[in-house]
């Protein structure tokens, strides 16, 4: 399995990670929520560790977030929190399995297996504004049926943006979602912008993209 542990604790993840290596699994590490919707943005893996109290972005809001973007990887909460409660809240989010600490690195293990047995969560589903439709699963969009040729980077805006249509998108949530901690120079995301812009909006008589100024981005229905 390939699996992403997000701990703040790096004495946990470390732990976590020397078993389930021993065990013969490939791992990746993040410290909090943010730095783990960008590596899930770039890599795919089979199941997800997912601890819930952490700065920057804690884990309910990062599992929100990438049910949000279309992400269906299954996912374990792990943490000390264990009112019923809690555990709901962990679900409601999108979570698949809830294990509270302290726990057996065996029984971790097997609920692992588990969920990548289990496999994705059934395919979220194609969305649809106006005469555009993405569907994040397939890494394709089209527009009045019209396939839209995007990078990475300018799909991964437009599924924030459809995800959130028709309100308001930021410009610093653009750049939290896609470039997390790594922010870009000032340049890179008007760029980016203006590729989605010519794929999304040129070849067609009305524009469904349109900047707020000072206030950020969002999608119509056209």
């Amino acid at each position: 399995m390939k699996i992403l542990v997000v701990e703040d604790n790096p004495q946990v993840a470390e732990t976590i990670m020397d078993y389930l290596e021993l065990a013969g699994h490939q791992l990746d590490c993040a410290y909090h929520g943010q730095a783990a919707l960008q590596l899930l943005a770039e890599q795919r893996f089979d199941v997800i560790i997912m601890d819930v109290m952490m700065p920057r972005l804690d884990g309910l809001s990062a599992v929100t977030r990438l049910r949000e973007q279309g992400i269906a990887t299954p996912v374990l909460f792990l943490t000390a929190r264990d009112s019923l409660d809690d555990k709901l809240a962990g679900f409601r989010a999108g979570g698949d399995d809830y294990l509270i600490k302290p726990f057996a690195m065996e029984e971790l293990e097997v609920r692992l297996q588990a969920l990548a047995l289990r496999g994705p969560r059934g395919n979220i589903g194609a969305i649809c504004v106006g005469e555009l439709t993405l569907d994040h699963s397939r890494g394709q969009a089209t527009r009045a049926g019209i396939p839209l040729k995007l990078g990475k980077i300018p799909f991964q805006i437009l599924t924030l943006l459809v995800r959130r249509a028709p309100a308001i998108v930021s410009r610093q949530e653009l750049l939290d979602s896609v470039w997390g901690d790594e922010e870009p120079d000032s340049d890179a995301l008007r760029s980016h912008i203006y590729a989605l812009r010519n794929a999304l909006d040129k070849p067609f008589a009305t524009p469904m993209l349109e900047t707020l100024h000072g206030q950020g981005y969002r999608l119509v229905a056209r």
